[in-house]
């Protein structure tokens, strides 16, 4: 299995035979009951979040194309309302470790929504073979992806539970560079966490690859509508530190004063994945008490 190093998968000099090719269970509900067989390490004790005192739902609701988008929901048990926060997944789509970054938020008082953004192809999670993973996520362009997210705004509005004025969302990898996307066009967000999400197209991408991944989080500093917090690793080798200073750069010419980056020396790609070998617990912890300090200031305020 490949050591995933990169937000959209790995490229073909990444290749190290050092995982585990198997997930714990099968097809649970709308959702593969498992870790993500790609990336699972040998190794791995990931993080588990007890359910007691939550409210947790697979849920589904309509998409602006028309798709039955299915999400998983975790809140706290009773009436709320609750803040909201949407959970971008990484490549690997709705799988055990963002369903528990899911009840890990509702365990601090949020209503959090993990939308299945890849399952109109096929759904990535139990997949081994990268390959199509990437053919998967590849297909769920930016404005499906966006159209998903105003799917998921609109849905938690209508929700009793849901306190719709205050949403934030965070999101992994691919998820990374979704959050930066979504801050810059949806008003109704109000702060974002993005774990090291690419930022600016690779130095090797085509320039078919460069117009796909487009619009770019470099090029949007000026139009982010919410702060926006990225975390991100010195030693991510799919996240040039050019990059990362080159966004930090476009986020002071536009005055985006409660925008910011950090970066956690030596850390890699992936360090807040608790289920593989990239995990750096303390690296983590650090990043996941940031989140909680930002959405408690712009969300509970």
């Amino acid at each position: 299995m490949p050591d995933l190093i990169r937000p959209e998968g790995p490229e073909a000099d990444d290749f190290r035979f050092s995982r585990r090719a198997l997930a714990t269970g099968g097809l649970g509900g709308l959702f593969f009951a498992g870790y993500a067989p790609a990336a699972l390490a040998a190794q791995a004790s990931p993080v588990t979040t007890p359910t007691d005192g939550l409210e947790t739902a697979n849920v589904s609701y309509p998409a602006p194309d028309g798709f039955d988008l299915p999400a998983y929901v975790a809140r706290p048990e009773g009436d709320g309302p609750f803040p909201v926060v949407v959970v971008v997944s990484e490549i690997f789509g709705v799988h055990e470790y963002i369903r528990d970054v899911c009840r890990r938020l509702a365990r601090a008082g949020y209503a959090a929504i993990a939308p299945a953004f890849f399952v109109r192809v096929e759904d990535p999670a139990p997949l081994s073979d990268m390959q199509r993973v990437q053919q998967i996520v590849a297909a769920a362009g930016y404005e499906q992806v966006m159209g998903d997210i105003a799917a998921t705004l609109d849905w938690a509005s209508q929700q009793l539970w849901a306190n719709a004025d205050k949403v934030g969302i965070t999101g992994f990898c691919w998820g990374g560079k979704v959050v930066w996307q979504a801050a810059a066009r949806f008003a109704a967000i109000d702060a974002g966490v993005a774990w090291y999400g690419r930022l600016a197209p690779a130095a090797t991408a085509t320039p078919e690859q460069v117009e796909a991944g487009r619009p770019w989080p470099v090029d949007l500093a000026g139009d982010l509508k919410a702060p926006v917090l990225g975390l991100y690793g010195e030693a991510d080798r799919g996240i040039p530190l050019d990059t990362v200073e080159a966004m930090r750069s476009a986020l002071q010419r536009a005055g985006q004063t409660g925008s910011g980056i950090d970066v956690y020396p030596a850390a890699p790609h992936g360090f807040h994945a608790d289920y593989r070998d990239s995990y750096r617990a303390a690296d983590a912890a650090d990043g996941w008490a940031k989140l909680l300090a930002l959405f408690e200031a712009r969300l509970k305020a």
